[in-house]
């Protein structure tokens, strides 16, 4: 593993968003009510800021096939945390929004706004495993795996700027 890669992204991560502590009470009550382990890597990066908006410098993950969105990418300007806020959605809503969305399960939702999502993807690993990244769109019927586990995912975020098609 890359540890000054994973490093490098977690110092810089975050835009803005709740800086609460993330309790380690509260990653067990999380992970209860999901059924899942949750990555490590994920839980260190809540444990700066319990999710909200990620850092222009990480807001976009490359893709080898084309998606809705674009050609070669796919947005994540959004991280959601795992605590429970009135006015934006949780991991603890992927339920809910699972269900609503008609998408595959067990999934953790990491980000999106309904028509398209990133999810912890732990339909081959089980709950106790190490679940991939995968991009879900709903009105297109399809999925595009992103990465093997989190921390892969996460060392290979890069600034949407990068890409030229205007999707950013």
């Amino acid at each position: 593993m890359n540890d000054a890669r994973f490093d490098e992204v977690k110092a810089t991560f975050w835009s803005e968003g709740p800086a609460g502590t993330l309790t380690d009470a509260a990653v067990r009550d999380a992970e209860q009510r999901l059924g899942v382990r949750l990555p490590e890597a994920l839980l260190a990066l809540l444990r700066v800021r319990d999710g909200g908006v990620v850092a222009d410098a990480w807001d976009a993950y490359p893709t080898d096939v084309p998606t809705s969105w674009s050609d070669d990418h796919v947005p994540f300007d959004v991280l959601m945390g795992i605590g429970e806020n009135d006015d934006r959605l949780s991991m603890l809503d992927s339920a809910y929004l699972i269900e609503e969305w008609g998408l595959p399960s067990p999934l953790v939702l990491l980000s999106g706004d309904g028509h398209t999502w990133i999810a912890l993807d732990y339909r081959t690993c089980g709950a106790d495993g190490e679940p991939s990244v995968t991009w879900f769109d709903v009105e297109d019927e399809s999925e595009v795996p992103l990465a093997g586990g989190f921390r892969t995912f996460v060392e290979g975020l890069t600034a949407s700027t990068a890409f030229d098609d205007g999707q950013d």
